[in-house]
Formats: C-alpha cells, sequence, structure tokens
C-alpha cells in the first residue's frame, strides 16, 4: 500500500520561502509519477508540479519559475520535495503530495497536472499560508 506523508507547510510572508516534503512508501519508485497539488479555501484542488520517473518535470503556469520539484531515493522510501520561492498570498492552500501509475507515454505531466482524478494516491495534506 502507498503512504504519503506530507510535512514542511507553515506561514510564511510575501516573498519568503518554504520547501515541503513528502515521504513516500509502499511503491517502485520507477512505476510511478509523482506530483504536487494545492487546494484553497473555495476552490478547486490544482496541479503545481509532477515529476516523471526519468526526472521530467512539469510545472503549472503559477509555479514556473518560483517552485522546483525533486525527489530522493533512499532504499525503501522515496522523499518527494517542492521547494518554493517568492511565495505571494495566492499560493495559499493545502498543499497534497500524489502519486499516479499512469505512465508518462499515456498521460504526460501536462496533462496528469489538469486531472487530479488520474491520481492514485494522496496524503493528508500540509497548509501553507501566505501573508501579504
Amino acid at each position: 500500500q502507498v503512504q504519503l506523508v506530507e510535512s514542511g507547510g507553515g506561514s510564511v510572508q510575501a516573498g519568503g520561502s518554504l520547501r515541503l516534503s513528502c515521504v513516500a512508501s509502499g511503491y517502485t519508485s520507477s512505476n510511478y509519477q509523482m506530483g504536487w497539488f494545492r487546494q484553497a479555501s473555495g476552490k478547486e484542488r490544482e496541479g503545481v508540479a509532477v515529476i516523471d520517473p526519468d526526472g521530467s518535470t512539469t510545472y503549472a503556469d503559477s509555479a514556473k519559475g518560483r517552485f522546483t520539484i525533486t525527489i530522493s531515493q533512499d532504499n525503501a522510501k522515496n522523499t518527494l520535495y517542492l521547494q518554493m520561492n517568492s511565495l505571494k498570498s495566492e499560493d495559499t492552500a493545502m498543499y497534497y503530495c500524489a502519486a499516479s501509475r499512469r505512465s508518462t507515454r499515456n498521460s504526460p505531466g501536462w496533462w496528469l497536472l489538469l486531472h487530479p482524478n488520474l491520481w492514485d494516491y494522496w496524503g493528508q495534506g500540509t497548509q501553507v499560508t501566505v501573508s501579504s
């Protein structure tokens, strides 16, 4: 069973930085695309960034140039990161880590960003609040 556990959220002033972490276990990393989503109060969940098993990344327009998604591997656990710089008040949301078994060929990163329903596993979320 895949388990995803996020951490690293918090409160920060506009212009500041945060790094989110997601410890992933119970899966074979080469078979999954990993991603970050967010959901602001009263809004739909939206994709932020995706990384495929080859390390290729895709970003939402709102994240390009400010956010970086990376993944590290350590034995049975992988840790997904989202480095967020130059934060804005509109980045305030609950951030979720997700895993998808869909192949890159059938579901490229940009497609998965647009379709939260295509993701198989989700973490519990970590809150990010950016004050102006």
